[in-house]
């Protein structure tokens, strides 16, 4: 039957086995063009079909598909979610190979960790290795373009300049403090809030559930800091301490892996003062914990961070990103437990039921 298709028993065994080789020999450890991204995806949504879908959400400016991966066990009932969105400024090339690092940590912890699989019961991770995948692609054309940061959307009328800085593109105080109206400048914010259809694209996905999402994780270089709410020195969010706390800790777990110190605070206090940021805009749609990690390093390559550190900066990372989650999750489903069994106790003691009675 092979002969009469054409086909050799050999030539077959060859080609599962390139199949075969490609799908093993996937190098989390060094960067990766955006086909090769893609590529990944459809990958891992066809090795682990029962809980990992591939979701388009929205289109670039130059009309490239933006998609995420939605990863988690289908329950049949509506869940809470964390967001993770990797590449939002173009040179950052150590955040796609993060999220692409989390993903693979994720689903072999599904496999063994009981604490992963409880998660992936209660949650759904929505994770978009690449969203400005236009300025991205740009970033890998030469030399010259390595370090582009902004989207490839044209400058207004009157401008000869390229690119919009989708992390000041968000509606969270648009255009106030950190940003440049010079169309030419790397924080250019755009003509309006949301001038941007990546901007756009998060905003719809993430806005019309965001009752539902408890994390909302943004990923850049280089500084090795965890940032929270709020970019403008006005603003305080109201669980500020909470957030301090939470983001101290998960540096404290990172420092434990490679021994790298990341800095914590509001983002105007230990960075820089700046509006428009989409953690800026998640915090004040009620997203709880809402971060951007700033990866390593403290500027000996700045956005060029050599390959042969990408295993330590991720390794480091997942350990922090994970105590994040983990604390979000724990702190929603506990309570809800806890809450539960206090109102079941409660209708008991209305029934007259004592726990001697039980007893």
């Amino acid at each position: 039957m092979l002969d009469s298709a054409g086909l050799s028993f050999v030539t077959l065994l060859s080609v599962v086995g390139a199949a075969t080789v490609e799908r093993v020999e996937y190098d989390y450890f060094r960067y990766h063009p955006m086909g090769e991204i893609s590529s990944w995806m459809a990958q891992i949504e066809d090795e682990y079909p029962e809980i990992v879908t591939v979701t388009e959400y929205g289109q670039t400016y130059e009309k490239r598909t933006i998609s995420l991966l939605k990863i988690g066990v289908d329950t049949g009932e509506k869940k809470k979610a964390i967001w993770m969105d990797c590449g939002i400024h173009a040179r950052e090339w150590i955040a796609p190979a993060f999220c692409q690092y989390f993903v693979k940590q994720i689903l072999d912890a599904s496999k063994k960790d009981p604490k992963m699989e409880e998660m992936m019961k209660n949650m759904d991770f929505y994770v978009t290795p690449v969203l400005n995948m236009d300025g991205y692609i740009h970033s890998w054309f030469n030399e010259s373009t390595r370090l582009w940061r902004k989207n490839r959307s044209p400058g207004p009328d009157g401008c000869g300049c390229y690119g919009t800085d989708l992390n000041r593109n968000f509606d969270a105080n648009w255009g106030t403090v950190g940003v440049s109206h010079d169309c030419c400048d790397i924080f250019y914010c755009g003509t309006k809030k949301l001038s941007e259809p990546e901007a756009q694209a998060v905003t719809y996905f993430v806005g019309t559930r965001k009752e539902d999402f408890l994390v909302f994780l943004n990923i850049h270089s280089y500084g090795q800091l965890l940032l929270f709410p709020y970019g403008h020195p006005n603003f305080t969010a109201d669980n500020d301490k909470e957030l301090m706390d939470v983001g101290v800790a998960a540096a404290d777990v990172i420092k434990k892996v490679h021994g790298m110190n990341y800095t914590v605070g509001a983002s105007a206090d230990v960075l820089y003062p700046m509006s428009g940021s989409s953690i800026d805009w998640a915090r004040m749609q009620g997203i709880p914990y809402a971060f951007i990690f700033e990866l390593r390093d403290n500027g000996t390559y700045s956005f060029e961070l050599p390959q042969d550190q990408i295993k330590p900066t991720c390794e480091e990372a997942y350990e922090g990103a994970l105590h994040i989650i983990t604390y979000a999750h724990d702190k929603t489903f506990n309570s809800a437990v806890a809450t539960a069994a206090a109102t079941l106790w409660t209708l008991l003691l209305a029934a007259g039921v004592t726990s001697t009675n039980l007893m």
